[in-house]
């Protein structure tokens, strides 16, 4: 399924400088291997830079990371790493600072629980539905209690359009926000609404974050931390990754 071209658009302006600036080299024929990914994809193609694998290349696209070979002819999808230093995620470390930027757009359609005294921020990538995701937001009062602000972005598992995606607008358009999302995760029923909540767009974006289940944790450095955590994990994993 590809972007909307308004929303590849606003995705490219917001990571394009940075995957810019990163670039340690220029890749001779990106034109014609973006062109090729994209057309053979359906995916909107960021940037392609060298990859830390000598002779292979790294895509910076609208779904994640992708590794293309120099002529184009061949392709991988899934996670590097390097077993001489910890077995670091090379894919994710090279998506950790575009998070960041592309953060920033959504952050007015984030549904936010704030701890009193903060000290840190994650922002959650989150289904009504998700059994793990309800555990979490039934532990709320823990992560504030913990200084962990929680920010809330849509990412309905069933895809767009889906009746899923549609209980998730409800839930952003309630009157009260917050106390429908609480409804919603304890099994109660949140009246149908619609407004600019733009379900589909952080949908997209979590697309593009490459993540593929929830609940997805975003720390304030961009690591993506998938799956859930009990507030004093999530509070090891954050000091962990400063």
């Amino acid at each position: 399924m590809k972007l909307t071209k308004a929303f590849s658009f606003a995705i490219t302006l917001a990571v394009a400088p940075l995957l810019q600036a990163a670039s340690a080299t220029d890749i001779p024929n990106e034109t014609e291997l973006k062109k090729q990914v994209s057309d053979v994809l359906g995916v909107n193609v960021l940037k392609i830079q060298s990859s830390p694998i000598d002779g292979l290349y790294q895509a910076f696209t609208d779904r994640g990371v992708l590794y293309v070979s120099p002529d184009g002819t061949k392709l991988i999808h899934g996670n590097m790493y390097d077993l001489k230093n910890g077995m670091q995620n090379l894919t994710e470390a090279a998506l950790a600072g575009p998070r960041i930027d592309m953060l920033k757009p959504f952050e007015e359609d984030m549904l936010v629980y704030k701890a009193k005294d903060e000290k840190h921020v994650v922002t959650i990538f989150t289904d009504v539905d998700c059994g793990y995701c309800r555990k979490l937001h039934q532990e709320m009062d823990g992560y504030n209690d913990l200084g962990i602000t929680v920010r809330y972005l849509a990412f309905p598992r069933a895809g767009i359009p889906s009746a899923n995606a549609q209980e998730m607008e409800a839930v952003w358009c309630a009157k009260d926000p917050l106390k429908a999302m609480t409804d919603a995760k304890t099994g109660g029923n949140v009246k149908a609404a619609s407004c600019d909540a733009n379900i589909e767009e952080q949908y997209r974006l979590g697309q593009a974050f490459g993540i593929n289940g929830t609940p997805a944790i975003v720390l304030e450095n961009g690591v993506l931390v998938p799956g859930y955590q009990p507030p004093e994990a999530l509070l090891k994993t954050i000091k962990t990754n400063i």
